[in-house]
């Protein structure tokens, strides 16, 4: 405001940039959700956010760095291990690369629209506007402090008696650390009256909390993915039902997009797929149905997974009154939070590539996923034996090309190494104790405190992961938001020799429910063929983590896919805010009022 009134020479009153309530405003340059004031292009209508005109105007404007196009289709041979197709540009894959082009504020401070290469008209000079009412921010900072200021908060102590009833898993072997084990209790534990005060205890601190056997309050619907596929064909008109007869799934061994006919894809969830050579094939099929038809499609499913998910003050996506994203005004148009499906095969060994992986990443908000079903698939001995075997050329192709690299570089780099007994290896994290249980999926959740050191990992052994096309990754922008490793059980060893660093390790059975802190990386594998329903939501505890991932996000080039701002945080909280004055204005009488009904 005060640049503003100084580049007009006067009081300026900033004019209200009208917009529908299904309309989302972004900044245009660097993706992030727009809540009130901001600039815009009376011209072009480029709109910039008042983070990127600071930046502009110290001379900072994030430099973001080139995304290459990096991940050349060698063919399938060199996927396992032969040799590549003659190098064909057709065969690359191709990421957008980002412009660094010179904009900068002028003499007055004030800045003219994003030049060409960025989007923009580069003539006019951005103008500021509001969205929202004036004063309105101000005045729920001053409702929210004067509340703060005159009333006493609850803070409710509680002694974790979690190891005396049972109430624990062990999840990691960390010395000296005092998180070693998860709070899991059972759902019928979660409904005495201070679990929920529990689960805040451990919430608060950042770790992940699993609860079992959630399923057992249901009815009991089949969650089988040839049952709900003909479920959902019951409920749609022919020519959907003939859109849907095909799926885009996601090759885990090539990390691409395959079509398969819809029937075929969960006949082999059941049954099983591979290629011509033995080696296991590994489809994914992520939000089927699609979340914004979940409900329509499959209502009687939808109902059931919300009816089973635990400490529904947070979880639950519709009512929850700790659920920051709840709080939006039902005009407006929502983040998409979910409910959403997730189906995969699986396989209990550890094949080294092309594994049923949901490889490392950060969610935008918490989350709560539930396993729903899984589908034992076992390999057959003639396909152990074919493994191995490839196995041991994805050995020797990545030593080869460990050295090629050595003598580019200069340096020397520790050739990546592949466990050929892994068979053995995937369960030794877990302990002897672990091994009956046959879990569905095998979760490594990593400690916020523990990220600097991962990242610094993951940067120094880059080379050894493989991505898209098996091809081995040679640039870095993010190492967690560019979802691009899954750590192996042999680098989960490097890790922890190299910088101490070891994760909360646990097998998900059918009907455990898993909360996953915001900001908390972590990665999973099935190890059978498992159907998944998870929600995302924002607990107040973890709106700072929220807060840091979209600023993280907002660092990322142009065209990166984890870029976006689809939470919207920063909406979400004025609105909650709001709600709660409200409510707590409702709720706890003035003492003008408690005064006069003491009189009386």
């Amino acid at each position: 405001m005060l640049i503003e009134a100084n580049i007009q020479e006067s009081r300026y009153e900033v004019p209200e940039n009208f917009c529908n309530n299904d309309e989302r405003v972004y900044c245009n340059y660097c993706a992030t959700s727009i809540v009130d004031f901001h600039r815009t292009c009376p011209r072009c209508h480029y709109e910039l956010c008042l983070w990127c005109c600071q930046e502009i105007r110290k001379g900072s404007l994030s430099s973001h760095a080139k995304v290459k196009f990096q991940y050349e289709n060698r063919g399938f041979d060199y996927m396992h291990g032969g040799k590549p197709l003659p190098s064909d540009a057709g065969n690359t894959e191709y990421h957008d690369e980002t412009l660094v082009v010179q904009w900068n504020a002028n003499h007055d401070g004030s800045i003219s629209c994003a030049p060409k290469e960025l989007g923009g008209c580069g003539n006019c000079i951005l103008e500021l506007k509001r969205i929202l009412p004036t004063g309105q921010i101000l005045e729920l900072i001053h409702k929210a402090e004067n509340f703060l200021c005159t009333r006493e908060l609850d803070q409710k102590g509680l002694v974790c008696k979690c190891t005396a009833t049972g109430r624990v898993q062990r999840a990691s072997f960390r010395e000296g650390s005092q998180d070693n084990y998860l709070y899991c209790p059972a759902l019928k534990d979660t409904l005495d009256d201070d679990e929920l005060f529990h689960f805040q205890k451990h919430w608060i601190n950042g770790e992940p909390i699993i609860v079992r056997d959630v399923l057992e309050s249901t009815t009991h619907l089949s969650w089988e993915p040839m049952v709900m596929w003909r479920a959902l064909c019951e409920k749609v008109d022919s020519e959907l039902g003939s859109k849907m007869s095909e799926v885009m799934a996601i090759d885990c061994l090539a990390s691409c997009e395959v079509k398969i006919n819809t029937r075929q894809f969960f006949e082999g969830y059941s049954k099983g797929r591979t290629y011509g050579n033995f080696w296991p094939e590994m489809l994914k099929l992520k939000d089927w149905p699609p979340s914004d038809r979940f409900e329509d499609l499959l209502p009687r499913h939808c109902d059931e997974f919300i009816s089973a998910l635990p400490f529904q003050e947070y979880s639950d996506p519709k009512a929850a009154i700790l659920n920051v994203a709840v709080m939006f005004p039902p005009s407006l148009v929502k983040p998409d939070l979910g409910p959403k499906t997730y189906i995969a095969y699986g396989t209990r060994e550890e094949l080294g590539r092309g594994d049923s992986v949901t490889k490392l990443h950060c969610d935008m908000a918490d989350a709560v996923n539930i396993l729903t079903h899984t589908a034992d698939v076992a390999l057959r001995e003639e396909q152990c034996s074919a493994i191995l075997q490839l196995q041991r050329q994805h050995r020797e192709q990545d030593e080869k090309e460990s050295l090629q690299q050595e003598r580019v570089h200069n340096h020397h780099t520790e050739p990546a190494e592949i466990i050929l007994e892994s068979y053995i290896a995937a369960d030794d994290i877990l302990g002897e104790e672990r091994k009956e249980s046959m879990g569905g999926a095998l979760w490594d959740i990593y400690r916020r405190e523990d990220v600097p050191k991962l990242e610094a990992y993951l940067r120094k052994h880059s080379i050894e992961f493989r991505h898209t096309y098996c091809s081995p990754v040679e640039q870095v922008i993010h190492p967690i938001h560019d979802q691009c490793f899954y750590i192996t059980m042999e680098h989960k060893k490097k890790l922890k020799e190299e910088f101490g660093v070891e994760p909360w390790a646990f097998e998900q059975r059918v009907g455990d429910a898993v909360f996953i802190p915001a900001g908390c990386p972590h990665q999973v594998r099935n190890l059978k063929s498992c159907t998944k329903v998870a929600v995302d939501f924002v607990s107040p505890e973890n709106v700072s983590e929220c807060l840091k991932l979209t600023e993280e996000f907002r660092q990322l080039p142009q065209g990166h896919k984890a870029r976006e701002d689809k939470l919207e945080i920063k909406k979400m909280v004025i609105y909650a805010v709001e709600q709660a004055i409200k409510d707590l204005q409702e709720l706890i009488p003035s003492d003008a009022t408690a005064t006069r009904n003491f009189a009386e």
